[in-house]
């Protein structure tokens, strides 16, 4: 199948939302509970950083040890990278994770204000503008023929998934609401008309949604 755009394990609330409101340096995903989006994740025994031992096992557990098999690079929307607006005032914001990032791959950050790209441990972050489709090939570029990852948030989701971009599609619905903030959609039948789906609800409380194209 070549390579694969890929989401993977985004949360979203019951009412489609993947961010609340207001995003600050103290609260990533803005007046939104990050705990009740992605405590089934952080639970499971395969959450990266986990040292206790401990976990939780099953399918939520297979979903974030499979995180990043197969993946070469990844994108995501600025607001994911931080909260910054505008023209970067200067470059000492490194992003949310540390001298030791996640990702292991190369990052393209999705922006409109130009940023040199720099290298913490082995993920070097991108700043790049342009369609999702101009964007999508430098990230295949740089994955050295493996799969890319779309890394979110729910607005750079969308834009890849308009452009019919998106390969397969991991969306966990968390039960709780948010009401307002960064949407991925009002309601998952929203994708059916491009892709196929099967929903698989998790004894953690959230329900999978797994799509894949037709």
């Amino acid at each position: 199948m070549g390579q694969l755009l890929r989401v993977q394990n985004f949360a979203v609330s019951r009412d489609g939302y993947g961010a609340g409101e207001g995003q600050s340096l103290e609260r990533p995903f803005g007046h939104a509970d990050p705990d009740a989006l992605h405590g089934w994740a952080i639970e499971t025994a395969s959450w990266p950083g986990r040292t206790d031992g401990g976990g939780s096992r099953g399918l939520d557990d297979h979903l974030v040890r499979d995180f990043s098999h197969g993946i070469g690079a990844e994108i995501m929307g600025r607001n994911k990278f931080g909260p910054v607006r505008g023209p970067w005032p200067d470059h000492e914001w490194r992003g949310w994770w540390g001298e030791e990032p996640p990702f292991h791959t190369p990052v393209f950050v999705l922006t409109h204000h130009e940023r040199p790209p720099f290298t913490l441990a082995d993920t070097t972050f991108h700043f790049v503008g342009g369609e999702p489709a101009e964007v999508l090939e430098q990230a295949r570029a740089a994955a050295g023929g493996l799969d890319v990852r779309l890394g979110g948030g729910a607005t750079s989701i969308r834009a890849f998934l308009d452009a019919g971009l998106v390969d397969t599609l991991h969306v966990a619905v968390a039960p709780v609401e948010i009401g307002g903030g960064s949407r991925l959609w009002e309601s998952p039948e929203e994708l059916f008309d491009r892709y196929h789906c099967d929903v698989v609800p998790s004894s953690s409380g959230v329900v999978h949604h797994l799509f894949w194209r037709r």
